[in-house]
């Protein structure tokens, strides 16, 4: 980005401000305070609050625990109301060359139930429906936030000093800022500073995840349809649930197998028995365990449910949390990750209209706590329905069960509704509520 340097009377200033999800103005009477952004966490929702905040004209300084940024095998479901941020963010090239578009999603159960989706999705919701391997999308976001960052690997966190905004290291290195957003997930450092997190509710299940080339599923005629037809496949029966899809524009099958066990400890990383997994699913439709005979390696991840935080913002204003350290949610509706890159949307739009620390409305504490109510009951809503989502998918056979399948387009239909949300157009209606546009324009 080219910065052009405007004089406004006899005041020169260089660091833009964000106007609009694509545009940004070089020229205003009075200077922003810039704030030192600590941000612990370089997964999908501290890349995208780097680049959010750092295009809002903030110095940034990201923290990673780990020796490198890399994601382990596995896809996301990218929705309409995720898309749109990323391709608003410049990143549409990029979706198209390194993810999968589907053209539906066909739920199997006593019925089977296909929902056209296709350009019919652009056209109802304003922004494609992708699959993509998440560690594609982390480099996409790790290359757009680069420009706006200083990144730490080896900086794991390990003590937090609330008052002053200040983190130690594992290695006994301190940095202090004007704040710390908390972006360090499901087993966040940082939300331990602003209060105890509620208990996780066991679900008693789990989920493994593996990846298939589809060259070798092309090659048996029972498992090509799964690939020619750019389908999201929904398989559903008691106390288990399949969901496969395409990735990186057809290449590799991405699967997730939900199913009863509360033994597994909570590790995204942990690897799982490919031979269990064979014999969980054994007695399912005859494409599952020819399917499953060409998964190499899987990875097992425990179901746990949490209630929404009743609060995400430290009362001194210099703390903040985003993405699963302030939400984790079940993968039951695919909208984890979208929420992490939602709030940094909103957090970004906000804090660009920063003003100085005494105004009553643009200072930096209420406009935290005006992050966290655009955000907290959006992101309620969703924590709550992934968990409902996660019973009915595993009804077993009888009239609830039968109900349900009658039902399924009626229920898709209503999920989808949350396609339309629009993270910048809720934030900047925060603003025109409170007039800061308005009182920025006199300044």
């Amino acid at each position: 980005m080219v910065v052009q340097r405007l004089r406004c009377g006899s005041m020169r200033l260089q660091r833009p401000f964000l106007v609009s999800p694509h545009k940004y103005q070089y020229c205003t009477r009075l200077e922003r305070p810039r704030l030192h952004i600590l941000i612990v966490g370089c997964g999908i929702g501290g890349l995208s609050a780097a680049y959010c905040l750092g295009r809002a004209g903030h110095k940034i300084t990201v923290l990673e625990r780990a020796s490198e940024i890399s994601d382990v095998g596995a896809g996301i479901q990218v929705a309409p109301n995720f898309s749109r941020l990323l391709i608003r963010w410049g990143l549409g090239k990029q979706l198209l060359q390194h993810a999968s578009k589907p053209e539906g999603a066909t739920f199997l159960r006593c019925e089977c139930l296909l929902l056209a989706w296709g350009d019919a999705m652009t056209a109802d919701y304003g922004a494609p429906y992708y699959h993509i391997h998440r560690a594609d999308l982390l480099d996409m976001l790790h290359t757009l936030a680069t420009p706006f960052m200083t990144l730490r690997l080896n900086s794991k966190v390990v003590a937090i000093d609330p008052s002053a905004a200040c983190v130690t290291l594992e290695n006994g290195d301190t940095l202090s800022g004007n704040l710390i957003v908390g972006a360090d997930g499901l087993k966040s450092v940082v939300r331990t500073t602003i209060g105890p997190a509620k208990a996780p509710i066991d679900t008693g299940h789990s989920a493994y995840r593996a990846i298939v080339p589809t060259a070798a599923m092309r090659a048996d005629p029972a498992l090509r349809d799964l690939v020619d037809s750019r389908e999201i496949v929904s398989w559903m029966g008691p106390e288990k649930h399949i969901v496969g899809y395409c990735i990186r524009g057809g290449a590799e099958y991405n699967l997730v197998l939900v199913h009863p066990n509360s033994t597994v400890k909570e590790s995204y990383m942990a690897e799982g028995s490919v031979a269990q997994m064979r014999a969980d699913f054994a007695d399912w439709e005859p494409r599952i365990p020819k399917l499953l005979q060409l998964v190499e390696k899987t990875y097992i991840l425990p179901l746990t449910y949490r209630e929404p935080l009743d609060n995400w913002v430290h009362a001194t204003n210099k703390i903040v949390l985003l993405g699963d350290a302030a939400h984790p949610m079940l993968p039951s509706r695919a909208q984890g990750a979208a929420m992490a890159v939602e709030d940094a949307a909103v957090l970004g739009t906000l804090l660009s209209h920063l003003s100085r620390t005494d105004d009553p409305v643009a200072g930096l504490g209420v406009l935290l706590r005006a992050y966290q109510a655009v955000r907290r009951r959006r992101t309620a809503e969703n924590q709550r329905a992934a968990h409902t989502y996660l019973n009915v998918f595993h009804l077993p056979d009888g009239p609830a069960q039968r109900a349900r399948d009658a039902s399924m387009s009626a229920t898709a239909d209503a999920a989808a509704a949350a396609f339309r949300y629009d993270a910048d157009a809720e934030a900047r209606r925060w603003c025109q509520d409170n007039g800061i546009g308005e009182r920025e324009r006199a300044d």
